[in-house]
């Protein structure tokens, strides 16, 4: 049978080694699943097929410095993980009985207990004695924290099979989003990667383990082994299994075009993770192990987990080619001009493609820190923003607009001040323009004045403050240690217990600690809790532009997108509505699957739909970097309609997940947790916030004058009428960025 497509060139920056203990594993493996009854008579493998698959072939690629008992019970959670996935096609992929599959997994949990007084149920089946064994043998040289981490990450594994068997029932391909996000947890290389830790020996501290640097490693480390195993495994999975969950489908449908170009696609977005897998390595993981104090074992500990992530890849990349469970190239090797091989190709000579590899890699990386700031852009053509809800205001707004006004003139945001750098970035006039509360009366149409006059206020906040935050550090030569400085002490005028003991220097933190106090002193301690984290998110994405923006570097997809969200500040105001229903709903209801789809949904809905009206005023007026029309011009080296159009292709496709979950699978959520009528009304009520959102978000871009291009050219003219600024010390230092000093001061 033909392949469908040739494989696209691989970026394969590291060699692949071959552990000295593969035959060991190959002998036990096959001891261990035919002890577990996965081989002969499971109705799933025969020995042939399980030979050919070489698990331990695999195992010995990805972790080739492990011992060979620790290189044992890996490869052992290899054959259990693929004895798992089959197995679960031909009982309910093939047969479409998600009741039937949903009692298989729920009875998994009690194989993982967290505690050695724990009970653990009698297994009756192959996978549940599998996990059973593996769980034993594994966790006992864990700490507590890692079993906890890894008990989640194999319950997301199991858990998301349902999400694919969904999609397969109603014969629905996923936009590229939400697959991204789905597949890190049902393609288990999040799980993969804490078994490097175990096999490293190298556990993450958990002080670390949920800081960005370290979860984008785990996230770009589990797009790069899923997107790899996607372009291999796509004739297998379409063909043979009917499946939809495969990346180069997701980009045939999105990008509406054939399975080479969406191939090609899927290889450029693998490149590009992979990259800024080695970027965040780099330039992100020493300043988060300096900041929380880590001693030396902790940072020989983490980097040994990095250079374990990089094993994985360049060694499943050569068990890809090997396995017989995949297509292969038509020449047998990656595509890679025969011109720049000059080495051999078999077993054991990957380093041989490493120099042209990085080569071809070049010019997609470099551009990314090429890009030319201030350019001259005009305003983009506004798509059809298909929204299907309506806005209704709040009776309060007139109140609510002149609240804002004397709240930001009393907080001291529009009033400069020779002792507050921070202030008088914005003027009254600025105020009236950006009618912040037109948009939080649309938000929340139903609120009490007071509810409304605080929400006006966190609106105004937190757009000035991110506003602030590049026009004043971006210009300072020590800008990036000193937005660090006032994010930290912002932090401090959000205390848990309503009570603000420091004294604001600045209108930034007068501001926060009058809305904080307003806002956490109704709430429960553990609702201030998760409100808290809201707010830090979005201060500490703030510092992740500044660090884009003086490197030049556009971001890569998924990293913008994901970063997008706390920096629109959606978590915040989701937050809020959160609070409001969530008392009668059950957690996890609030942390499933649907409930998260649906906000990250309606999230991205959102800062897309920014970025189209923000187009001008941050590539033409702010010289910024962030933007996705500007990311994904970037990503596909395309013109900017080019790029408009996938953006709303994309704006698209998330709000048609929203109205799907809601149709589909929130009824299913209610039916799987037994909620009960009130919990039914406070998840109802939730939705609605985030239906008032959505719309409330588009009105308020139509209609206030932010974005315009003669607002714009008006404020720019205002601000020229000012004495000039001398040139930034801390301007943008990457590639293509010489003309920013002329423009900035052009700009005044």
């Amino acid at each position: 049978m033909p392949n469908p497509f040739e494989l696209p060139r691989f970026y394969t920056p590291h060699p692949a080694r071959l552990n000295p203990h593969l035959e060991g594993a190959r002998r036990h493996s096959k001891a261990w699943a035919r002890r577990m009854n996965m081989v002969e008579g499971s109705g799933v493998w025969d020995e042939g097929e399980f030979d050919s698959h070489d698990y331990a072939l695999l195992c010995s690629y990805t972790h080739p410095d492990a011992s060979g008992p620790k290189l044992d019970v890996v490869t052992d959670w290899y054959v259990w993980v693929f004895f798992f996935d089959d197995d679960f096609l031909a009982r309910f992929k093939r047969t479409g009985d998600t009741v039937g599959a949903r009692a298989y997994l729920d009875r998994l949990r009690a194989f993982m207990p967290l505690g050695p007084d724990d009970p653990v149920a009698e297994p009756t089946n192959q996978v549940e004695a599998g996990l059973a064994d593996l769980w034993a043998r594994t966790v006992p040289d864990m700490s507590p924290e890692w079993r906890r981490r890894f008990r989640e990450s194999t319950w997301h594994l199991l858990e998301e099979s349902m999400w694919e068997l969904s999609n397969i029932n109603e014969g629905r391909v996923a936009n590229p989003v939400e697959y991204i996000e789905m597949r890190r947890k049902v393609g288990g290389a999040p799980w993969s990667a804490h078994l490097v830790e175990y096999a490293a020996g190298a556990e993450v501290p958990d002080a670390v383990a949920a800081s960005r640097p370290l979860r984008v490693l785990k996230d770009t480390f589990a797009d790069g082994v899923h997107l790899r195993n996607d372009l291999f495994s796509y004739q297998r999975e379409t063909e043979s299994e009917g499946e939809l969950a495969n990346a180069v489908l997701v980009f045939e449908h999105f990008l509406g075009c054939d399975t080479q170009r969406a191939a090609d696609a899927v290889g450029d977005l693998l490149t590009s993770r992979l990259q800024q897998f080695e970027h965040t390595a780099l330039t992100e993981v020493g300043p988060v192990l300096r900041e929380h104090g880590l001693d030396a074992r902790a940072y020989a500990d983490v980097f040994a987990y990095v250079k374990g992530l990089q094993d994985w890849q360049a060694g499943g990349h050569e068990w890809h080619l090997r396995s017989s469970r995949y297509m292969k190239s038509t020449t047998g090797t990656p595509r890679v001009p025969e011109a720049l091989l000059g080495g051999p190709l078999g077993i054991g000579t990957s380093a041989a493609l490493l120099v042209p590899s990085i080569l071809a890699a070049l010019p997609a990386r470099l551009r990314g820190f090429t890009h030319v700031p201030f350019e001259k852009v005009g305003p983009l053509p506004r798509p059809d923003f298909e929204m299907p809800f309506q806005t209704r205001h709040n009776p309060h707004l007139e109140a609510t607009r002149r609240h804002g006004v004397d709240w930001a003139r009393r907080t001291g945001i529009t009033v400069p001040s020779p002792t507050d750098p921070l202030a008088g970035h914005w003027d009254e006039e600025n105020l009236h323009d950006f009618d912040l509360g037109l948009c939080a009366a649309g938000i929340s149409p139903e609120s009490s004045p007071d509810e409304l006059d605080l929400a006006t206020d966190w609106l105004i906040w937190g757009t000035y403050a991110d506003d602030v935050y590049p026009a004043h550090f971006g210009r300072r030569a020590d800008g990036l240690t000193a937005a660090k400085d006032c994010t930290d002490r912002l932090k401090l005028f959000m205390p848990l217990d309503a009570v603000v003991t420091e004294t604001p220097l600045n209108c930034l933190e007068r501001s926060l600690a009058d809305i904080w106090v307003r806002t956490v002193t109704p709430m429960p301690a553990a609702d201030r809790a998760v409100f808290r984290r809201a707010v830090e998110g979005m201060l500490d994405s703030w510092q992740w532009e500044l660090t884009n923006q003086r490197m030049n570097k556009i971001p890569e997809p998924v990293d913008y997108i994901e970063m997008r969200r706390d920096t629109f500040g959606s978590p915040l105001t989701m937050a809020l509505a959160r609070l409001r229903h969530g008392k009668a709903l059950p957690p996890e209801v609030l942390a499933s699957r649907p409930v998260q789809a649906l906000e990250n949904a309606a999230s991205d809905y959102a800062t897309l739909m920014n970025d189209v009206f923000s187009y001008q005023k941050e590539i033409e007026f702010e010289g910024e970097v962030h933007n996705s029309v500007l990311v994904v011009q970037n990503f596909f080296d395309c013109g900017r309609e080019e790029a408009l159009g996938i953006v709303a292709d994309l704006m698209r496709s998330r709000m048609r997940e929203f109205l799907h979950i809601v149709a589909t699978q929130l009824p299913a959520l209610c039916e799987e947790f037994a909620l009960d009528v009130k919990a039914r009304i406070a998840l109802d009520g939730y939705v609605q916030e985030l239906k008032d959102w959505l719309a409330a978000i588009l009105t308020w871009h139509r209609e206030c004058r932010r974005y315009g291009e003669a607002d714009l050219v008006r404020r720019r003219a205002a601000s020229a009428a000012a004495p000039p600024l001398q040139a930034p010390l801390g301007a943008p230092a990457g590639l293509g960025t010489s003309g920013t000093r002329l423009t900035s001061l052009l700009r005044g």
